[in-house]
């Protein structure tokens, strides 16, 4: 399976480190217009880069400064990527995806079903890029008895999962 490139979102927390420079070295969050604020060079863009992509910008910026800036940039805290579970749950959660989530996986870090959940009618909800909704249906009870394959899916950033009663 081919890994895709992690995109930085809102609200991340990055920590920008150029080496042999500690004073430009900052943890720094994404805010809300998608920018950081980096020493020296101010803000820049980072939603929708990818680190690597992240990283050239700053060296580029950054070598207007010091020679050769030796730049890393990792992503500390990934809290753009999260799923909700909602309704009928033990308790409501905001659940982040700091890796492959399947719908059980999410429900069960809700702590699982309330008492009077409808667990055959499980709803995932999902923004499509173009802002459209998608909507797949998850029943509990056939796919624990297997007659539901396929149904547990991988969750995406920004999926809502409802639990209705």
């Amino acid at each position: 399976m081919e890994r895709v490139p992690y995109t930085i979102g809102v609200t991340d927390v990055l920590k920008i480190s150029v080496w042999k420079n500690p004073e430009l070295t900052v943890d720094v969050p994404v805010r809300a217009d998608g920018m950081i604020s980096v020493p020296l060079i101010d803000d820049v863009q980072a939603e929708g880069m990818t680190p690597q992509e992240l990283k050239e910008v700053v060296t580029l910026e950054l070598s207007e400064f010091i020679t050769a800036p030796d730049v890393t940039i990792i992503v500390l805290q990934m809290n753009s990527r999260f799923v909700s579970v909602i309704g009928e749950v033990v308790q409501e959660a905001r659940v982040p995806l700091t890796r492959d989530l399947r719908v059980l996986e999410a429900i069960a870090i809700a702590r699982g079903f309330s008492t009077f959940a409808d667990r055959a009618d499980v709803r995932i909800v999902r923004r499509n890029a173009d802002s459209s909704e998608s909507e797949y249906r998850f029943d509990y009870s056939a796919y624990i008895r297997g007659r539901a394959p396929g149904t547990n899916i991988v969750l995406q950033p920004g999926d809502t999962i409802i639990v209705p009663d």
